[in-house]
């Protein structure tokens, strides 16, 4: 059963400043590389359980996006209840923990 996609305003925000960042709109290459990142976030619904919990919190996971430098943290939190994983926050994988 599909999961249902939720993203706080925090990581809505998050993604409006990556955008900006990469210059997606100025960039076919940073467009495309942003479509991805929000595609790796959509495919949360099918098998949330995939990706590792975070070392700082083991309520959370997070799926890695992108490489070598430039990889990117999409936190989140499953509600196998409610059946939803909520993306609480997506940040630079090199910026320290929460």
């Amino acid at each position: 059963m599909a999961y249902r996609i939720e993203i706080t305003a925090r990581a809505a925000r998050n993604l409006r400043q990556i955008y900006t960042h990469i210059h997606a709109r100025d960039s076919a290459q940073a467009q495309k590389w942003f479509n991805g990142l929000q595609a790796a976030i959509v495919s949360l619904d099918e098998h949330p359980g995939r990706s590792e919990v975070t070392p700082e919190n083991s309520a959370v996971r997070h799926l890695l996006y992108g490489s070598r430098r430039d990889v990117y943290r999409v936190i989140y939190a499953i509600d196998e209840a409610r059946k939803t994983v909520t993306v609480v926050h997506i940040r630079h994988g090199a910026r320290s923990a929460m």
